[in-house]
């Protein structure tokens, strides 16, 4: 059994021990907002934040997160939109949608290291996020205007 912390809560799952975190949190969890795209780590749909730290979920072992806090993009909005969906949403940084939980989540980890990030800083924040409609412009805007709002108090 596998003791695990996702979104702030604690879940206890049977599973085996080469089972991606990203499996885990899908199949055992339900949480589908994780994305499953390339599974080599390359496009970034299944970036969550593991003890704050972006991290792609297809190239972690669930048991190695044990002990560890999991945010997932269910957890992000779990008390109405953060600053990021918002912005998301305001700036029209969303089209499909399969890669939006993930560049959420690495521009959450990328703002809580830098809060006042330049244009440059976000895009090497996403760098390892691949987005197939947008063209990133209206991306990078977002995570800019989010950074405004968390700045003032949003």
């Amino acid at each position: 059994m596998l003791m695990l912390r996702v979104n702030g809560e604690d879940y206890n799952v049977f599973t085996e021990p080469w089972k991606t975190l990203v499996r885990v949190l899908r199949d055992d969890l339900g949480l589908t907002g994780v994305k499953e795209g390339c599974n080599t780590g390359s496009c970034g749909a299944c970036t969550v934040l593991i003890d704050g730290k972006a991290v792609k979920s297809c190239l972690v072992l669930a048991s190695q997160t044990k002990g560890k806090e999991i945010l997932t993009i269910e957890g992000l909005g779990k008390n109405g939109l953060h600053p990021l969906q918002q912005a998301f949403v305001e700036r029209f940084a969303i089209q499909c949608g399969f890669c939006t939980p993930g560049m959420i989540l690495a521009a959450k980890g990328l703002l809580d290291e830098n809060p006042n990030p330049t244009m440059e800083d976000v895009k090497l924040g996403l760098s390892g996020n691949l987005c197939r409609c947008t063209g990133y412009v209206k991306i990078v805007e977002a995570v800019l205007v989010a950074a405004e709002m968390i700045r003032k108090g949003a």
